[in-house]
C-alpha cells in the first residue's frame, strides 16, 4: 500500500489543498520515492507554484475569462490576485498540455502591472507547457543563454502549476514578448508621431504564422511583402513581415509607409552588387552585431523554424534594424525529426535546401550575408570569443545539471510525468524518444556536445 504523508498549506483566499488520499492530484508538498512511497518535499526546495481558479470556468483560446491566481514560493504566499487567462499557441494547441498566456488585473479587472517572481513589474504574461520537449529545458535553456551573451530574451522560471485543485504540471513562468523598458526596450511610437525623425521608431515586425485561423493569410494590412523571393522555394512561396507594434489596426498609413519602404530599401541594398559597400549596402540599414548574435542563437541549436517563423525585429527610433529577441525554441536541439532537425552537422539558415515546400521559407538575407567577408570575420570572431564563456560546453552543460537538480530536488520530474505519461512515445515531432527523463537530458546534453563540435570546424571553413 502507498505510504502517505500528510502536510499544511498556506491557505490562500480561496484555495484550500489537502494531501487526504491516494488518488488526491495535489502534489504541492509531495512526490513519490523509488519504491512509489509519497514523501513530503520541504517547502523551500519546491518549485514556485501557481494555483489557478477559474470559478468553473473553461480556460478557452480566446477570449480571456475571468479567474483568480496565488504565486506560492517556498511556502509563502508572495502574490494572490485577478487573472484574465485563455490558451495561446499555434501547434502546440494539439497537446493535452496546455500553454497559456494572462494578464494581472486589479480589482475591478482592470489590466494592472505587477511584478511576479522578481521579473519587472508588467501586466502580460506566459506559462508555457512543455509538452513534446520532454526535457522540459530547451526554451529555459536558450533563453538565459542569449541573456547571459548580452542579448534580452525572455526572462524564465521553472514552475509547478495547478488548477482547480488539479496538478497540471511543470510549466515555464515567462515574460511576454511586448515593447518595454524592462522587456523590447524602443521607443513607444504613437499614432501622432508621423513625421520627421518621430516616423523612425519604434516598430516590431515578426516573421510568423498569421493570426486567425487561416496562419498563410497575409495581405497589405497586416504584413509587409518582402520585394524578394526566398531562394531555393519551389512552390511560390514570399516572406512576410508581420506588423506587430504598431499592429495593423493602431498603424498609420504614414507608419505603414516608412516602414515598407524602410524594409524595401534593405532588401534592395542586400541584393544589389554593393551590397559590401559600407556606405549604400546593407549595412546602412541593419545592426550587423544582433543580426551574428541572432544567427549564431539559431545555428547552435539548428533550431528548424529559425529566421522564418516566430522570428522578431525590432526597428527604433534613428537606428537601424536588428533582430530577435529570439523566441520559441521547443522543436530545437535535435526535437524535430523533419527537415533535418535532429541533425548536427547541417546549416539551419539552409533551410530551404532540405524543405523547399514548407510554407514558410527562410528569406534570402542570411545566404547573402555570408558572402560578404567583412560579415563572416565579424561572425567568426564572436563565435570564438562565446565559445570561451557562453557557448562553452562545459558551461551550457552545467546550466542543465542545474535545472535538473532543482526539478529532482522539488520532486517535479515524477510529478509532470505521472501527470503526462509521454516518456517512450512519440509525441510530434520528436526525433528522439527516451524511456526515462534522464534518457532525455542525456540526449540533449550529447547533442550540444556533438553540435558544438561540428559548428566549430563549420565556422572555421567558413
Amino acid at each position: 500500500m502507498k505510504k502517505l504523508k500528510i502536510y499544511s498549506l498556506v491557505i490562500t483566499g480561496f484555495l484550500s489543498f489537502y494531501l487526504m488520499s491516494c488518488g488526491n492530484d495535489d502534489r504541492s508538498g509531495a512526490a513519490n520515492d523509488d519504491d512509489g512511497a509519497q514523501v513530503i518535499v520541504p517547502e523551500e526546495d519546491r518549485l514556485p507554484q501557481f494555483f489557478i481558479n477559474t470559478n468553473g470556468e473553461t480556460i478557452i483560446d480566446e477570449p480571456k475569462i475571468d479567474a483568480q491566481f496565488t504565486i506560492i514560493e517556498a511556502g509563502i504566499e508572495t502574490y494572490s490576485g485577478n487573472m484574465g487567462i485563455e490558451i495561446r499557441g499555434s501547434s502546440s494547441q494539439q497537446f493535452p498540455k496546455k500553454s497559456y498566456g494572462f494578464e494581472t488585473r486589479d480589482d475591478a479587472n482592470e489590466d494592472l502591472d505587477v511584478s511576479l517572481l522578481g521579473f519587472p513589474e508588467e501586466e502580460d504574461w506566459i506559462l508555457y507547457a512543455p509538452y513534446s520537449d520532454k526535457s522540459l529545458l530547451r526554451n529555459h535553456l536558450i533563453y538565459e543563454l542569449s541573456n547571459d551573451m548580452g542579448r534580452y530574451a525572455s526572462r524564465t522560471r521553472l514552475t509547478e502549476v495547478f488548477i482547480n485543485d488539479t496538478y497540471v504540471g511543470v510549466y515555464v513562468f515567462m515574460e511576454k514578448l511586448k515593447r518595454d523598458d524592462n522587456r523590447i526596450d524602443i521607443n513607444n511610437l504613437k499614432d501622432d508621431e508621423n513625421t520627421g525623425e518621430d516616423l523612425t521608431g519604434g516598430y516590431i515586425l515578426k516573421l510568423d504564422k498569421a493570426d486567425g485561423p487561416n496562419e498563410a493569410f497575409y495581405s497589405d494590412t497586416n504584413s509587409i511583402t518582402s520585394q524578394v523571393l526566398p531562394p531555393d522555394a519551389t512552390s511560390g512561396q514570399q516572406i512576410h513581415f508581420l506588423y506587430d507594434d504598431p499592429d495593423q489596426e493602431d498603424i498609420t498609413p504614414e507608419q505603414k509607409e516608412y516602414i515598407t519602404n524602410y524594409m524595401n530599401d534593405f532588401e534592395a541594398a542586400l541584393a544589389a552588387d554593393t551590397f559590401t559597400d559600407p556606405d549604400v549596402g546593407y549595412q546602412a540599414y541593419i545592426d550587423t552585431e544582433s543580426f551574428i548574435d541572432f544567427f549564431l542563437l539559431n545555428e547552435l541549436s539548428n533550431n528548424v523554424d529559425g529566421y522564418r517563423i516566430s522570428t522578431w525585429l525590432t526597428k527604433d527610433k534613428n537606428e537601424k534594424l536588428k533582430m530577435g529577441p529570439i523566441w520559441d525554441f521547443n522543436l530545437a536541439f535535435g526535437n524535430a525529426n523533419y527537415c533535418d532537425g535532429g541533425a548536427t552537422n547541417v546549416w539551419t539558415y539552409r533551410f530551404n535546401e532540405r524543405c523547399s515546400n514548407d510554407v514558410w521559407q527562410v528569406p534570402f538575407w542570411w545566404e547573402r550575408l555570408m558572402e560578404d567577408p567583412a560579415f563572416v570575420i565579424q561572425l567568426k570572431n564572436r563565435w570564438t570569443a562565446l565559445r570561451a564563456s557562453t557557448f562553452s560546453e562545459s558551461f551550457m552543460l552545467q546550466k542543465i545539471d542545474s535545472y535538473v537538480a532543482e526539478l529532482n530536488t522539488a520532486g517535479a520530474i515524477d510529478n509532470n510525468f505521472d501527470t503526462w505519461n509521454v516518456l517512450g512515445t512519440f509525441v510530434w515531432p520528436n526525433n528522439f524518444i527516451g524511456s526515462t527523463y534522464d534518457s532525455e537530458v542525456e540526449y540533449l546534453k550529447n547533442w550540444i556536445s556533438e553540435r558544438l563540435e561540428w559548428m566549430d570546424t563549420a565556422v572555421s571553413n567558413l
